[in-house]
């Protein structure tokens, strides 16, 4: 992988990882159009600079991570991210297979899309406007809701963010807490994939192109996810998820258009 690489994928991963339109998608598109989607290295690069989109959030919302003792904020956390790490564990190779289907993605950017046009109209009577009032149980709802995003083209945003709103979250604390659960998911998907590249393919963590690419990456997409949470916030309280519901579904047209005219393998 090239630094030009390197930066452009992390420049994708740091404007859709918080947006409801599926960073995994994307990459998965971005590396495909680049012919370097089948190379290991790749697959690892695109997980591993998740790493720099967790460290936008907790510059941006520092007050609510630290200190370190807001005991019920981190258990909502904890009980939220375990249905994706028992779900992950059970099913990572199937996980793994999907991540390499532009088809998988295509069809999920469609249905997500239909969905995302009419959520504002499905949940119109909020009641949780902060944090502090989300209990355990609507945590771990938003939790299940977020193992959706285990298929690719789905959105971990999107499908933590109606979660939120199904348990009766504001669209903007939704939104938020979906950015928080983020941290310990990301966290605990980039720790494994690197993991189990240092037992099964160490090379690709000892050669020093491979570091230094990943080193630039994680800068890129921190400072990309920065600009993108700021604006996806302002944005969704004036206008709501309609445009990123069309935006999907026209990407979703537009990729499956490629892969039947044989140009997206």
């Amino acid at each position: 992988m090239t630094i030009f690489e390197a930066v452009v994928i992390a420049i994708v991963e740091g404007i859709t990882e918080f947006l409801p339109i599926s960073s995994t998608g994307h990459m998965i598109i971005t590396s495909s159009i680049l012919h370097i989607a089948a190379d290991p290295f790749t697959k690892l690069f695109e997980v591993a600079i998740q790493f720099g989109a967790i460290l936008s959030v907790l510059v941006l919302y520092w007050k609510k991570f630290f200190p370190l003792n807001r005991f019920n904020f981190y258990l909502k956390l904890i009980v939220a991210v375990i249905p994706a790490l028992a779900l992950g564990a059970f099913f990572s190779k199937k996980i793994d297979s999907l991540l390499e289907s532009p088809l998988t993605v295509s069809i999920t950017m469609l249905a997500g899309g239909f969905i995302l046009l009419f959520i504002d109209r499905l949940f119109i009577q909020p009641t949780v406007e902060k944090e502090e009032n989300i209990s355990l149980s609507k945590a771990f709802s938003i939790g299940v809701w977020q193992c959706l995003a285990m298929i690719p083209g789905t959105s971990r945003s999107a499908a933590s963010i109606i979660g939120g709103m199904q348990q009766k979250l504001t669209r903007n604390l939704a939104a938020e807490f979906s950015f928080f659960l983020a941290v310990p998911t990301m966290a605990a998907a980039t720790g494994y994939k690197l993991l189990k590249a240092w037992k099964e393919n160490p090379e690709l963590l000892q050669n020093k192109d491979n570091l230094i690419a990943l080193g630039v990456g994680n800068v890129v997409a921190f400072i990309v996810a920065m600009l993108a949470i700021k604006f996806f916030i302002g944005f969704l309280q004036k206008h709501g998820f309609r445009l990123f519901g069309w935006y999907r579904i026209i990407a979703g047209i537009i990729l499956l258009a490629l892969i039947f005219t044989g140009h997206l393998k």
